[in-house]
C-alpha cells in the first residue's frame, strides 16, 4: 500500500489537545484532524467545506514517531477589552463585547503549551484509495499549497518541506520505519516513541513496550467540535538495523 510521509519539523509546533480551562494543552502526536486540515488547507478548502473535510478525515489512517523529542514550552498570554473593543472574527463580521460593568475588571488569561525543537515523522495512507483527493493530490498540495502552511497554530510555520516521501508500505510502522530510513536524525531516534492504529499490525518493523490509549481527536466538522473515541498503540519503534 502507498503512504505519504511527512517531515513535520520547526522551530516550535503545537499538537492541540483538550483545551482545560485556561490551559491549552497539547499531545505528544499530532491528532487526525489536525492532518485532515493541514491538507484541506493545502488543498485550499473553505472553512464552510465541512463535509469534504470530515470524507477526508474518515478516509485517513494515521502514524507518527517522535524523531527529535525537543522541549516542552508554556507560554502566556494575557489581553484585556473593554466594552467598546471590536474585533474581527473568522467568519468575517465585526464582533462585539457584552455583559455588565464587572466583565471587564480582569484580562482574559490562557497558558499555551508548544514543542520546541521537535521533529516528527508522520504516515498516513487514504481508504479507498482511488477516490478524490488521492495521496499523489495530497503530496501536490502539500508541494504547491494553496495557502500557508503552519504545524498546529499560524505562527508555527515549518523549517523544511513538508512532504518527505511516497512510499509502498504493508503497514503504517513500516511505511515510518522506511521514513526513519530517510531523515538524518541523532542516534536516540533509532527507538522513537511513535503512535498508530490500534488495529493496524506491526508489520516488519521492530516494536517494544506496547500499549493502548483512547483519543478524542476526530472532529465533526459541521458542529465544530471533537467527538468520539479513536483506539491507537503507543510504543517503541526500532529500526531493523539497529537490533542487528
Amino acid at each position: 500500500m502507498r503512504h505519504l510521509l511527512l517531515d513535520l519539523d520547526a522551530p516550535l509546533m503545537s499538537f492541540g489537545g483538550d483545551l482545560v480551562d485556561a490551559y491549552g494543552v497539547v499531545r505528544d502526536f499530532p491528532a487526525k484532524s489536525m492532518l485532515a486540515g493541514l491538507f484541506a488547507n493545502a488543498l485550499g478548502w473553505e472553512r464552510h467545506d465541512a463535509e469534504a473535510q470530515g470524507a477526508l478525515q474518515a478516509r485517513l489512517a494515521i502514524g507518527s514517531a517522535r524523531m527529535v523529542e525537543g522541549q516542552r514550552q508554556r507560554e502566556f498570554q494575557t489581553a484585556k477589552l473593554e466594552a467598546n473593543d471590536r474585533g474581527w472574527t473568522t467568519r468575517g463580521r465585526v464582533e462585539g463585547r457584552a455583559g455588565g460593568a464587572d466583565t471587564y475588571k480582569s484580562p482574559h488569561i490562557r497558558y499555551r503549551d508548544m514543542d520546541a525543537d521537535a521533529r516528527v515523522l508522520v504516515a498516513c495512507r487514504l481508504e479507498r484509495a482511488t477516490e478524490a483527493p488521492d495521496l499523489d493530490a495530497l503530496a501536490a498540495a502539500l508541494t504547491r499549497p494553496e495557502r500557508p502552511l503552519f504545524i498546529g497554530r499560524k505562527p508555527f510555520v515549518p523549517s523544511r518541506p513538508l512532504l518527505l516521501a511516497i512510499v509502498e508500505a504493508d503497514t503504517i510502522p513500516d511505511a515510518l520505519v522506511a521514513g526513519m530510513a530517510l531523515i538524518d536524525t541523532p542516534p536516540e531516534a533509532d527507538t522513537p516513541r511513535a503512535q498508530w492504529p490500534f488495529d493496524e499490525p506491526n508489520g516488519a518493523a521492530i516494536v517494544t513496550a506496547p500499549r493502548e490509549d483512547e483519543l478524542t481527536d476526530e472532529r465533526h466538522w459541521p458542529a465544530g467540535v471533537h467527538a468520539g473515541l479513536r483506539r491507537v498503540i503507543h510504543a517503541r519503534l526500532g529500526r531493523p538495523e539497529a537490533s542487528a
